[in-house]
């Protein structure tokens, strides 16, 4: 009898941490999950409307285009038509590319245009208002896309953003917050109440006819519906009442460009990401070749081993970035000596365990702009096995704050990714050189980085996030956390984010991600911490390849993001 107690005992605990192992393996985060296709954006009105067309028979280009202009009427804070932005693509065969729609320069800017007569920067010129506008180019590059790949008629993909605006779209908490932080610098750019002046509160529901309006006439007249015409006119006539420099010309000259993209091995994986006029896949490419000697799998995920390898690493690439870099139409880069295993392992011959490398030490090596948090990425995957990675700004968030009389859209601030004197940091910290000086019809330097990964042949994953300079570093660690962590996408996207880029020298982390004796640790090292609550690093909307060929999404939690699929 005794022995039978002690086993039914044995058994009732073996069940019993069974159970607790079963319960653990169940609280693993796991994202959305589709058998057939996804769409991940920054809300969900967005995401569920590129999920529709795919549903209704449509590709991943014709979700792309009704993504983006339904963010630019539920999500103007970076979802726009007035800004600009890139693309990668990766089709079924296995064939890629990449679409440059950046925003230019205009025709008669400078490179002195932000500085006073004492050659000082002018304090906001290049931030608020008509001066920093730079040419949109959103617009193009949908109707790029649309006439190379699109397989619905343009008409119905626009259709559902023009009844979004005409409707009305409820505010959320977010864009509650974030308007009430903008209203003050709408009413001082603009001479007269915009629909983005009220005192809008959660709940409320924001109709924007006006904006419905300009849709319209890009989907009656294309493309010249927004560089040509009625809109054209609005835009042209408002800047000037302004004082901006925007011309017809201008407008009607602007093309987007189709590029190759950055593509890379690392380890087995093969990073495609963009080029220039985007310093994303220049940086990556080199952080990553950095560290693939290490064996960064055996690091502790966000240990201070683990922080300060890829904090040297990103110091030395922002360095590079800050010389080197530019629109590549306007200077000559050295990508492939930057990008070679020789030169970036010359690079990091002076990176020690023992202590921090302080910036002062670290110049460019020798043989290189910016999004703020209200830049908006995202991610589609369709039915076909063609695969989008998308990244729009306005740049800070609702741009310039000008929004176009008679119009309804909001313009771009992003003049200010120019260094509008070298070595000067712009609204956001980051140092530049003549390589990103102000030149006419000029694209300015970026840090979006719209990823797609392979691994033998096949696609892995899709990628990109907001997030100013800490574009790079989010994307990166995003790859690091699915390729040697073993993380789920969801899972991935949740962990607490770092970031280092040469100047200011200082480690920023997101607050409460981070234990203690790491943080003490790093400091000893001669590392100076900047953690606070208000501090996000990154928004990313990601979809990942699962072994059983379902998707995965991420769909970031700091945001409204939100995931649809089928």
């Amino acid at each position: 009898m005794k022995t039978r107690n002690i086993f039914i005992t044995f058994l009732f605990l073996s069940l019993l941490i069974i159970s607790c192992k079963t319960s653990e393996k169940k609280e693993k985060i796991i994202g959305k999950i589709s058998e057939k296709a996804m769409v991940v954006s920054a809300r969900m009105e967005a995401s569920k409307i590129g999920s529709d067309i795919l549903q209704k028979g449509g590709n991943a280009y014709d979700a792309m285009v009704a993504t983006h202009l339904a963010l630019a009427v539920v999500y103007p804070v970076a979802g726009n038509i007035g800004g600009g932005g890139f693309m990668i693509y990766r089709n079924t065969d296995g064939t890629k590319g990449a679409l440059d729609f950046r925003e230019k320069a205009p025709i008669i800017a400078h490179k002195d245009m932000y500085l006073d007569a004492e050659g000082n920067v002018i304090e906001n010129k290049s931030v608020l208002g008509a001066h920093a506008v730079g040419i949109p180019g959103s617009v193009a590059g949908l109707f790029e896309v649309h006439e190379k790949f699109g397989s619905l008629p343009f008409k119905d993909l626009i259709q559902p953003a023009i009844n979004l605006a005409r409707n009305g779209i409820t505010i959320t908490k977010k864009q509650q917050s974030d308007l009430e932080n903008a209203k003050e610098r709408f009413d001082k750019v603009n001479n007269y109440k915009s629909v983005f002046n009220e005192d809008w509160q959660e709940g409320d529901v924001l109709k924007q006819e006006e904006l419905a309006q300009t849709l319209e006439r890009i989907r009656d007249f294309g493309k010249d519906g927004f560089y040509k015409g009625k809109t054209a006119d609005l835009l042209v006539n408002y800047v000037t009442e302004l004082g901006g420099i925007i011309t017809h010309e201008d407008l009607e000259k602007y093309q987007a460009i189709w590029r190759k993209p950055i593509s890379f091995n690392y380890k087995d994986y093969t990073i495609n990401t963009m080029t220039l006029p985007s310093s994303g896949g220049i940086c990556l490419a080199q952080i990553l070749k950095t560290i693939e000697p290490f064996d960064v799998s055996k690091l502790e995920h966000n240990s201070t081993e683990y922080v300060q390898l890829l904090t040297e690493a990103e110091r030395r690439s922002y360095a590079d970035r800050a010389n080197y870099l530019g629109d590549i139409d306007f200077v000559k880069v050295p990508i492939d000596s930057l990008t070679d295993q020789n030169y970036i392992n010359k690079r990091m011959s002076s990176f020690s365990w023992d202590k921090a490398t302080p910036s002062s030490e670290i110049s460019h090596g020798k043989i290189l702009g910016y999004e703020s948090n209200e830049t908006t990425h995202y991610s589609i995957v369709d039915q076909f096995g063609n695969a989008v990675s998308v990244t729009t700004t306005l740049n800070t968030g609702y741009g310039s704050k000008v929004v176009v009389k008679g119009a309804g859209f909001i313009l771009n601030n992003e003049m200010d990714d120019f260094s509008s004197k070298p070595g000067v940091p712009n609204v956001y910290g980051l140092v530049g050189s003549k390589a990103n000086a102000i030149a006419p019809e000029k694209r300015m330097l970026s840090s979006m980085t719209p990823t797609i990964v392979e691994q033998n042949g096949k696609l892995k994953m899709v990628l990109g996030t907001p997030g100013g300079s800490t574009i790079i570093t989010s994307v990166l660690q995003n790859i690091l956390n699915v390729t040697e962590f073993n993380m789920g996408m969801q899972e991935s996207v949740d962990k607490p984010r770092f970031h280092h880029q040469w100047l200011p020298d200082v480690i920023r982390m997101e607050p409460n991600g981070f234990n203690a004796q790491t943080i003490s640790k790093l400091e000893t090292l001669g590392y100076e911490i900047l953690e606070r609550n208000s501090l996000i690093i990154g928004r990313v909307d990601a979809i990942l390849v699962l072994p059983n060929g379902k998707l995965e999404a991420g769909a970031d939690k700091r945001g409204d993001d939100s995931a649809v699929g089928f």
